[in-house]
């Protein structure tokens, strides 16, 4: 996103069953540090079971050692786009258009910060929580998931 300052980055990850965005990091420079950071909180907020499909672009912030070194610690199975394949990638790329459209084509920010704090309301309060997707039967990721899981006891 562009601001009065620079650019700001964002990195996410996204649960591609309730098409919530689990993990996501935002800093000024496109690098390992904040692809890193996205998976991180990911796998905090998760603590998934070994064997988890992480699928990505083939970005150099993706590919590099940090973030295979930390699928391996929690052994998850890395999975990248294939060459010239943008498809593979389809869902968090409809994430960032429906972003982009729905937020930072609406506002100009003055700063990193003001950017920063409008893309986290936007994923934590209204994309998470709020915001209905045709793949989840017209619900919110949160409101699938509650779903998923009244289904499991």
């Amino acid at each position: 996103m562009r601001t009065g300052q620079g650019w700001l980055h964002l990195a996410i990850v996204l649960d591609l069953y309730a098409r919530r965005i689990v993990g996501w990091a935002m800093a000024p420079t496109l690098d390992q540090q904040l692809a890193a950071d996205a998976l991180a909180m990911a796998l905090a907020e998760r603590r998934p079971a070994p064997g988890l499909l992480v699928h990505s672009d083939r970005g150099g912030p993706y590919l590099a050692t940090r973030v295979q070194q930390q699928l391996a610690a929690h052994r998850a199975i890395a999975s990248t786009s294939r060459p010239g394949r943008c498809l593979d990638n389809a869902v968090a790329e409809s994430f960032f258009h429906t972003l982009k459209t729905e937020l930072v084509y609406q506002h100009r920010y003055r700063t990193r910060e003001e950017a920063r704090l409008a893309i986290f309301e936007y994923i934590a309060a209204f994309y998470n929580r709020a915001r209905r997707h045709s793949s989840n039967a017209y619900r919110s990721p949160d409101q699938q998931e509650a779903a998923y899981a009244a289904t499991r006891t």
